[in-house]
C-alpha cells in the first residue's frame, strides 16, 4: 500500500495499491477500524486480481469531501516544520525509536559490532 504514487511508480513493485491519503495514513484514518478493514481488503484483493507486473490498483476511498487536506499535508505538519492542528501523526524525532526494549538491545549490539549498516559512511 502506498500514498506516494510517483515514488511507487519509480520503484516498480510487482503490484501495489495506491490510496490518495496524506502520507502517514496509508491504511486509513485513526480510530476508524471499518475504513481500515475495507482498505486492507481492497489492497489484499490485489494479490489475486492484479495480473500485470508493476500494476497499481487505485483504491477509491476519499480522505474528505473536499481537497483542503492537501494544503495541510504540504505544510509540513507532523514533522519538524510547521505543525498543523488537525495533523494526528506522531512528530518526527532524530533518535531511533523501538517498539520493544529487546529491539533496542539488538540494534545497539549490532551497532557496536559495526554490523548495523546504518552508519556506513556517516563517520
Amino acid at each position: 500500500m502506498t500514498s506516494a504514487l510517483s515514488i511507487t511508480r519509480s520503484v516498480a513493485p510487482p503490484r501495489a495499491a495506491f490510496l490518495d491519503f496524506p502520507l502517514g495514513h496509508t491504511t486509513g484514518k485513526k480510530n476508524q477500524p471499518e475504513m481500515q478493514l475495507n482498505l486492507m481488503r481492497q489492497a489484499l484483493a490485489g494479490f489475486e486480481e492484479i495480473d500485470e507486473p508493476g500494476a497499481i490498483r487505485f483504491l477509491d476511498e476519499r480522505w474528505s469531501e473536499d481537497e483542503s487536506w492537501r494544503q495541510n499535508a504540504m505544510a509540513g505538519g507532523g514533522s519538524k516544520g510547521k505543525e498543523s492542528s488537525d495533523d494526528s501523526r506522531t512528530p518526527r524525532v532524530d533518535t531511533p525509536q523501538y517498539q520493544y526494549p529487546a529491539d533496542r538491545d539488538e540494534a545497539e549490539k549490532l551497532h557496536h559490532k559495526g554490523a548495523c549498516g546504518s552508519c556506513v559512511g556517516a563517520e
